[in-house]
């Protein structure tokens, strides 16, 4: 099948925006590090975070936490989440939802990386279970992006 000029130059832009974009904006972490308060009493902590990659680096999509929203995918970013221990479904949409679940214990902290993978018609966001190694690799190029801390 022929694309047409017209269609092939539409594809080609879409391309772009989808490829360029901006970093998250925000304090990075070695900036905020002595603010992050401890995980709250009884509950465990939810770190989500994506890396600063070129990839589908202007799409975003919003994190829901056990159907509720917590924050949003965005390229170079991090916040975290503390949350009543037990099960947990983390979800993102773009043309469609893709899940995660897992357990949270009380005190202990889980790190949710999202990464941006081709769709149909749109990238998809992907979350994903990390650890505390692989999110230590990509901490210092990351901007805070959740609730505004006390200093």
């Amino acid at each position: 099948m022929q694309l047409t000029h017209a269609v092939r130059t539409v594809f080609v832009a879409f391309a772009i925006v989808l490829l360029s974009g901006c970093a998250a904006v925000g304090p990075k972490h070695a900036e905020i590090a002595t603010s992050i308060p401890a995980i709250e009493a009884g509950k465990g902590r939810i770190t989500f975070y994506r890396p600063d990659t070129f990839f589908g680096a202007a799409l975003t999509a919003d994190i829901h936490l056990n159907g509720s929203v917590v924050g949003r995918s965005e390229r170079g970013s991090f916040f975290w989440v503390d949350q009543a221990p037990g099960d947990c479904t983390v979800a993102t949409a773009t043309e469609v939802e893709k899940q995660l679940t897992f357990k949270l214990a009380a005190g202990e902290t889980r790190f949710v990386k999202t990464s941006v993978s081709m769709g149909i018609m749109v990238g998809r966001i992907n979350p994903e279970l990390t650890n505390a190694e692989e999110w230590n690799k990509e901490l210092p190029e990351l901007h805070y992006i959740g609730t505004p801390l006390k200093r």
